[in-house]
């Protein structure tokens, strides 16, 4: 199975895992459609947003594990 890494770029965790879309706007990632999106890494978009990255890390990866049972 296939994990989320923090230098995955917002854009392509959005554009491989579609079913991370609600999650990531539940842990407070609502920047999906910004054109900053397509260049910027989990990690420093989380940097930018205020969040800490390894919990939205965690968060997502924990989410696609219950998504590819």
């Amino acid at each position: 199975m296939a994990k989320i890494s923090s230098d995955m770029l917002v854009g392509q965790i959005v554009n491989e895992h579609p079913e991370l879309i609600d999650t990531l706007l539940e842990v407070g990632m609502h920047c999906l459609g910004c054109p900053s999106s397509q260049m910027e890494s989990l990690e420093d978009a989380c940097m930018v947003h205020g969040l800490n990255p390894n919990a939205v890390l965690a968060t997502l990866n924990a989410k696609l594990s219950e998504v590819s049972e």
